[in-house]
């Protein structure tokens, strides 16, 4: 039997359609992904649960994968830091091939079922962390040798796929799987199924940050200040928490690193 993922577009004579007819396709397919992503919000929230329990621990959260899934993995982990002004290593993505991969394709990269857990060790990963194993197929081997030598070791694991019954999922503590349908270009995964991954990483790591207490209201105190608009964001944000003008927020700010420490500040004065 055909993957969802792999099936034949619904769109037989795609090459044939107009310019704009080819965008309001794609258009009219992206817009099934969220109503995918709705049918496993319980999935993901019974994993979100799991993992702020993992890093109040002391745990980090590892995600591998190869291609287009690789490629969320690490973007979704390198804006945490600026983002919610945590370490570097909290949050890590693992791509097959490694980082020359992040740019051009790595032949044969994901076949090989060794590499995950030889890169995973690379970072002395130990029963505190959290594996997530990214695969839109839900068969990439690198990806499903890295999820069994976790388990192996007591690493919890989970899976973000976007087939049902994958042979990944069965692997993984906590498998979500989203099923998106299959994509408007015949097995182009980087499409509905890479938007998927995308969602659900950026659901998980935004409302883990936010029980960690990263999130005050709806606002990134601990965001790094690194060029001139977030420290205008960061200077009206104290601004709305003090009674300092511009002037003075932003002097504080920049003296203190962040909006929460100035905020302290101001108020132990």
């Amino acid at each position: 039997m055909i993957s969802t993922t792999e099936q034949d577009s619904l769109y037989p004579q795609l090459s044939e359609l107009s310019v704009g007819d080819i965008l309001s396709a794609i258009n009219n397919e992206d817009q099934k992904v969220a109503l995918a992503v709705q049918q496993v919000l319980p999935a993901i929230e019974n994993f979100v649960k799991a993992l702020v329990d993992k890093m109040e621990k002391g745990g980090r959260l590892f995600y591998i994968g190869a291609g287009t899934s690789g490629r969320l993995g690490i973007v979704d982990a390198s804006e945490c830091p600026p983002t919610y002004g945590v370490a570097f290593g909290l949050v890590n993505g693992i791509i097959a091939g490694g980082d020359s991969a992040i740019r051009k394709a790595v032949e044969f990269a994901e076949d090989n079922t060794q590499q995950a857990w030889l890169d995973l060790q690379m970072h002395q990963i130990n029963e505190k962390d959290v594996v997530l194993g990214l695969s839109a197929s839900g068969t990439t081997p690198y990806v499903l040798g890295g999820l069994k030598a976790c388990r192996n070791n007591r690493i919890l694991t989970a899976s973000v796929c976007c087939n049902s019954h994958t042979i990944i999922s069965s692997h993984a503590d906590f498998p979500i799987e989203v099923i998106v349908g299959p994509e408007i270009v015949t097995g182009s995964t980087r499409m509905k199924a890479g938007t998927a991954q995308k969602l659900v990483l950026n659901m998980i790591t935004t409302t883990t940050m936010i029980k960690l207490g990263h999130v005050q209201g709806s606002k990134m105190v601990d965001m790094q200040l690194s060029n001139d608009k977030l420290i205008d964001r960061g200077t009206r944000m104290v601004m709305e928490k003090t009674t300092l003008d511009y002037e003075a927020a932003k002097s504080l700010l920049l003296k203190s690193g962040n909006v929460r420490k100035a905020i302290e500040a101001f108020n132990q004065n």
